[in-house]
């Protein structure tokens, strides 16, 4: 991930008041294309109940997953490659690391 990115995510967690997950960057990207959720689901090939539990933080995606679906998408793959990273670390009870995430050139 490039320094601005790194700048506008941490800008975007001040301005929410929190830190910014897999799920909610998903949902943001949803809702800013206006989109519904079984519009959404079905662009990424999977059910309303499951896209659901993701945008809120009950089910969480592999890197792998996170990967295919900003290709699906037409996003920067390493921003959801850090995120979905970022949950696991949340979910570990890792707290205070952070992550950088970069495509070798």
């Amino acid at each position: 991930m490039r320094r601005r990115n790194h700048a506008a995510l941490k800008a975007l967690e001040e301005l929410i008041g929190e830190p910014v997950t897999f799920g909610l960057y998903l949902k943001s990207i949803r809702e800013g294309e206006e989109l519904g959720q079984s519009e959404f689901a079905a662009k990424l090939d999977i059910s309303v109940q499951h896209l659901s539990n993701v945008e809120n933080g009950r089910k969480h995606v592999s890197i792998e997953r996170a990967e295919a679906w900003a290709k699906v998408l037409g996003y920067p793959e390493p921003m959801f490659i850090q995120l979905a990273l970022q949950d696991q670390f949340q979910r570990a009870g890792l707290q205070g690391y952070e992550l950088t995430v970069k495509k070798a050139s």
